[in-house]
């Protein structure tokens, strides 16, 4: 019996089997590569917390699925522009991210954290309305903990906290909860003591949900 001849530019097997795992492979690293450049522009370099339109979209899943048992809270840091101003802003931005961190570990894995623009934070937190005053008291001891920098000095923080929730408000509609929750912070700013809005705090008036009059919203005639 003749040997078997093997054609010219026949392809075995292995090859064919080659051949295509080695272009699926490419396109799992492509897609992989893709999956993590999408994920960092949902997030703050910063913080690590999302950013507004993904905070967004997050926040208004949360407000339809869990009904009255939760909450949005609006997070300012106080006296923010002096820790820059007499420490520099590498301690600045350690207070950002030690507040990012503060705030995803009292919010918990479940919730929507994001970093509004400069020392401006927001949260929706499912939790039952008993607990709320409580948990929100948590928060404030937390944001009043002196942050530590890396040269070894300490920094002595504080932040205004103002929270809203549907049951309250009326409506969840998360622009209308975070004006309310913006405003209520604002009545205890420098307080020490977090605020829960009320229906009233809807009527104050407001540029792109945040309260007017806020630094930076007659100038830029946008939300600081």
């Amino acid at each position: 019996m003749s040997p078997a001849v093997r054609l010219p530019g026949r392809i075995g097997p292995h090859a064919l089997l080659i051949t295509t795992v080695l272009p699926l492979t490419g396109w799992a690293i492509h897609a992989t590569a893709l999956h993590r450049q999408l994920a960092a522009s949902r997030r703050d370099p910063l913080t690590g917390l999302l950013r507004r339109d993904a905070y967004t979209t997050r926040a208004r899943r949360l407000l339809t699925r869990h009904g009255d048992d939760v909450a949005v809270v609006m997070v300012d840091a106080d006296h923010f522009k002096e820790i820059n101003d007499q420490l520099g802003h590498a301690a600045g931005d350690a207070v950002l991210q030690a507040f990012g961190a503060r705030l995803t570990a009292w919010a918990g894995p479940h919730a929507a954290i994001g970093r509004l623009g400069g020392d401006e934070f927001a949260a929706v937190v499912p939790v039952p309305a008993v607990l709320l005053e409580r948990r929100l008291a948590q928060l404030v001891r937390m944001l009043h903990t002196p942050v530590a920098l890396e040269d070894g000095r300490t920094v002595d923080v504080a932040a205004s906290v103002g929270a809203a929730t549907p049951a309250t408000i009326g409506s969840r509609d998360l622009t209308l909860l975070q004006r309310a929750a913006d405003a209520a912070l604002y009545d205890g700013k420098h307080s020490g003591r977090p605020v829960l809005a009320t229906a009233q705090h809807t009527t104050v008036p407001s540029i792109n949900g945040r309260r007017a009059g806020r630094p930076g919203t007659a100038s830029w005639g946008r939300a600081a």
